[in-house]
């Protein structure tokens, strides 16, 4: 089928800013939908509007009943870029589909202040938790965020501030691109304004103060920060641990036995996008992951409650799966390998007799690798310091043919 839907970007300067061939490919509709600030810019044409609905799946419903006829969408700027051409094609074949982007408010932003835009960070709020710019904080890294509502930049600023980046320089966008644009600047610790337009765009240059603390998104995370019982992958053996995983972007992790979250927290900080399950049984840990991953800026971390192995029933199926502890229950590394995708991988750490004969038995079977990781930290003896051995790890790491 040829395409017959089409996704036209259109900004704040409305149909005098579409080019020749999105005007007309617009005038051409036969059923026009779009949210109602877009639909006014079209008061003048024959065609079928049609309003977005909540939730955007009854609107994409009465889409596809459309099939065959001429159906153009309106979005905002870009569509593709964290806007709605990204669930459109979710649902829609590439090749039903014609999108015609606009200028997006992320280039108008950085336009505006003479920003690479290759060089700043940029992702979208819109609908979603702030934790996620806990990622990006970096003294001089540069953010170009699009925001919830005109109530964000307020508390995006008071999220800097809390995590010593008040001295940190803001600049919101209201309406960019249209006539009615307007730029408020200050730094985060002096932002003026409680609420904006809902329709802005912020522009944010990292500035660390003196009681920040940026963390690399390299495994190895210092223990402390980390909520935790002691029951946590120490730093050096996670660091270990998150090599032998090998995380690549996309990838799902399960951390079976997951403890206080460290191992899945860090494989989500590792690239983007990634996906990870954490399966923890105690009720306590359960609330201290959620805490860790909120703070460490992955509060997508999926949680599950339940002993393993019958608390993996019916997740999806992963591309690399972490044992931190428990791998003496019977039948529990059996399931994850079965689960386990092909070419995926499955690393386990022991640190008792008992699981260490286990993973011996799975090298004998499978092959891999067999790694005893000793970590000696150095600790104050008397007026002097001497070498403290904590427990060794043996870490079985095995690919799945």
């Amino acid at each position: 089928m040829s395409a017959w839907l089409h996704v036209v970007g259109i900004g704040e300067d409305g149909f005098a800013g579409l080019s020749p061939a999105a005007r007309a490919t617009v005038e051409a509709a036969e059923f026009l939908f779009g949210g109602r600030r877009h639909l006014d810019f079209a008061a003048g044409m024959t065609a079928e509007k049609i309003a977005w609905d909540s939730p955007l799946a009854a609107t994409l419903d009465a889409v596809a009943a459309k099939r065959g006829r001429r159906v153009v969408v309106l979005a905002s700027g870009d569509p593709m870029w964290f806007g709605a051409g990204a669930t459109i094609a979710r649902r829609f074949p590439a090749d039903e589909m014609n999108v015609i982007p606009h200028v997006s408010s992320f280039a108008l932003a950085a336009a505006r202040l003479a920003w690479p835009l290759g060089d700043c960070a940029t992702l979208s709020l819109h609908g979603r938790p702030l934790a996620p710019l806990a990622l990006h904080l970096a003294d001089g890294v540069r953010i170009v965020a699009l925001t919830h509502d005109g109530a964000s930049p307020a508390a995006i600023a008071a999220f800097l501030v809390a995590r010593g980046f008040g001295a940190s320089r803001l600049v919101a966008f209201e309406r960019v691109g249209g006539p009615a644009e307007r730029r408020i600047a200050a730094r985060a610790a002096d932002w003026p304004q409680d609420r904006l337009d809902d329709l802005n765009i912020l522009a944010i240059e990292c500035v660390a103060g003196a009681d920040a603390r940026p963390l690399p998104r390299l495994a190895g995370l210092p223990d402390d920060c980390f909520e935790h019982d002691g029951q946590l992958t120490k730093r050096a053996v996670r660091a270990a641990t998150l090599a032998a995983l090998s995380p690549l972007p996309g990838q799902l992790l399960w951390d079976v036995g997951a403890g206080n979250g460290s191992v899945a927290i860090e494989w989500l900080r590792s690239a983007s996008p990634m996906r990870a399950v954490a399966i923890e049984r105690d009720a306590a840990r359960l609330a201290r992951i959620a805490r860790n991953a909120e703070t460490l800026g992955v509060p997508h971390l999926q949680i599950v409650a339940g002993e393993a192995p019958a608390a993996l029933d019916g997740l999806p199926a992963p591309d690399a799966v972490f044992v931190g502890g428990g791998a003496s229950i019977p039948g529990l590394i059996d399931r994850c390998w079965a689960a386990l995708k092909p070419g995926g991988i499955l690393v386990a750490n022991a640190v008792t007799l008992e699981s260490e004969a286990v993973l011996a038995d799975r090298f004998a079977r499978h092959g891999g690798e067999m790694t005893r990781l000793a970590v000696s930290h150095a600790e104050r003896v008397g007026p002097h310091h001497g070498w403290r051995a904590a427990m060794p790890v043996t870490q079985l790491a095995v690919r799945k043919p």
